[in-house]
């Protein structure tokens, strides 16, 4: 019977930069996950000091915390969280979930409880009604845990390249019913301006 590996939680903090970079690179690299098709379009992976100022805009200024586990000294999983309302316009608290993440090798070895069990702390203290996660759609092991633990899908998360959504925004808008309203009075006008300058020059 194998023994499951003593876990360490601390905050994480800038610090972590590098290792927290092997941790992502490690889970989106992790086909079992189902990681890989969802993070390749948007996960690209920063270089140590670009992490660290991430790590001082994100977790230095409260923003959100951050929750590190260690096993032997080494970071093996992270989760990241923040307290929200549930909408702009009521005061009903949630804990949100953006990350949490496991190495591979260390999966199913209590790792992901431990982390989750310390957001839950948190959330109880700020008397959150609902505890909301995100995670990748088509990373079957991840969600079939979450599930297991009584997560239920409540919304959908897409994601798209600005530049991409600009372009298409601008050709919807080019070929909108409006749009194409405004073209024709412009036509109409440009007309009417030629035809009464034919008039004036044969007078």
């Amino acid at each position: 019977m194998s023994v499951r590996p003593h876990v360490v939680l601390r905050e994480g903090d800038r610090e972590d930069a590098a290792s927290l970079i092997r941790l992502w690179r490690d889970c989106a690299d992790d086909g079992d996950s189902g990681n890989r098709a969802n993070t390749s379009a948007l996960w690209r992976e920063p270089g140590v000091a670009e992490a660290a100022a991430a790590l001082d805009q994100n977790v230095g200024d409260g923003y959100r915390r951050m929750v590190v586990a260690l096993v032997d000294g080494e970071i093996v999983g992270a989760i990241c969280f923040q307290t929200i309302t549930l909408t702009p316009i009521n005061l009903t608290k949630v804990l949100l979930v953006t990350e949490l993440q496991v190495a591979p090798a260390l999966r199913r070895q209590s790792v992901a409880s431990t982390l989750l069990s310390a957001a839950a702390n948190v959330g109880e203290e700020a008397n959150c009604e609902v505890v909301l996660t995100i995670s990748p759609a088509n990373a079957r092991e991840p969600n079939r845990y979450l599930a297991k633990l009584g997560f239920g899908q409540v919304s959908i998360i897409r994601g798209a390249q600005s530049s991409m959504l600009r372009s298409k925004l601008s050709t919807k808008a080019t070929n909108s019913k409006d749009t194409g309203k405004l073209i024709a009075v412009r036509r109409t006008m440009r007309r009417r301006q030629v035809e009464s300058r034919r008039l004036r020059l044969r007078q």
